[in-house]
């Protein structure tokens, strides 16, 4: 069953509505917080909606003001008619801050997919960035053109599944450490806006433009990210079929924060990739750190 997306509940203490991009478009928002600091934003993988974030952006509120959304496509937001390249995605954050009218520095918090989403922001708007959090953020040297095209067949797969209601197969395949901190009502909503065939066709339109933004990639890592305080999560415990990727993936990070001014990487023990999900204490004492020094 899809979700309904004039009901989606963001969860306890988390405000839903909506932005209208310059083409129409709507995006869903979710806002919480207050304060006249950085305001913090989250940038979820690809298939992830803003759900993924519940748990950490109600933690986060507590001091400062948050925003999550659902890209095109996912959770509540509206379908986009042109292809999701790198380039649209990052076009559509800042329309939706831009809408907002958050044009002062912000705090960015990116995973997996959302690393270079951030990348190609900063390039753009060095100086509407205060802060960065990447967490086991993608990098080309984990993104071959093979696993790309397998990436967006396993996409069809979840699809599938999603649409004879296999959403429970889904969270085991895919989700499957899941914090006992994490509440039960928050692991529905994330149920509800993830494990579904909207979502998946929207991770799965993504996933067909990894080939072509890898040339931006490879530039993007290369230029460096701007002169403000930045944190590196990377995933601890080597899952299936990481087991050669896994130590490349973090030296290829560490490659990089070395280069960056202000930039350094945490290894988070003992968890995977999906460290929002995993290891929610770590993702909050990172983002703390972040809005601390920015103050």
């Amino acid at each position: 069953m899809e979700p309904n997306k004039g009901q989606l509940s963001p969860g306890d203490g988390l405000t839903a509505a909506y932005v209208v991009l310059p083409d129409g478009r709507r995006l869903r928002t979710i806002t919480a917080g207050a304060g006249d600091g950085p305001l913090v934003v989250f940038e979820a993988g690809m298939s992830a909606p803003a759900a993924s974030w519940v748990h950490t952006q109600r933690e986060i509120s507590a001091h400062a003001r948050t925003l999550s959304y659902d890209r095109a496509g996912y959770g509540g937001s509206d379908v986009d008619p042109a292809d999701r390249t790198l380039e649209r995605l990052a076009d559509d954050l800042t329309a939706l801050l831009d809408a907002r009218g958050e044009t002062a520095p912000v705090i960015l918090v990116g995973h997996s997919w959302g690393g270079p989403i951030l990348r190609l922001f900063c390039e753009r708007h060095p100086d509407r960035v205060a802060g960065l959090v990447f967490i086991d953020a993608t990098v080309t040297e984990v993104m071959p053109e093979s696993d790309s095209k397998l990436l967006s067949r396993s996409f069809a797969v979840l699809e599938f599944l999603a649409r004879i209601g296999a959403k429970g197969l889904i969270m085991k395949q895919t989700i499957t450490h899941l914090a006992p901190e994490i509440s039960a009502a928050d692991r529905e909503i994330l149920t509800r806006d993830y494990a579904n065939a909207r979502a998946m066709h929207a991770a799965r339109r993504e996933a067909y433009q990894v080939i072509p933004a890898l040339q931006t990639m490879r530039r993007l890592q290369t230029a460096g990210t701007p002169d403000v305080p930045t944190i590196c999560l990377q995933a601890g415990r080597v899952d299936r079929g990481m087991k050669e990727r896994r130590p490349v993936f973090n030296q290829a990070t560490e490659k990089l924060m070395a280069a960056a001014p202000n930039g350094r990487v945490d290894v988070v023990t003992g968890s995977g990739h999906l460290i929002p999900q995993e290891n929610p204490a770590a993702t909050r004492a990172a983002i703390l750190e972040i809005i601390s020094l920015t103050r």
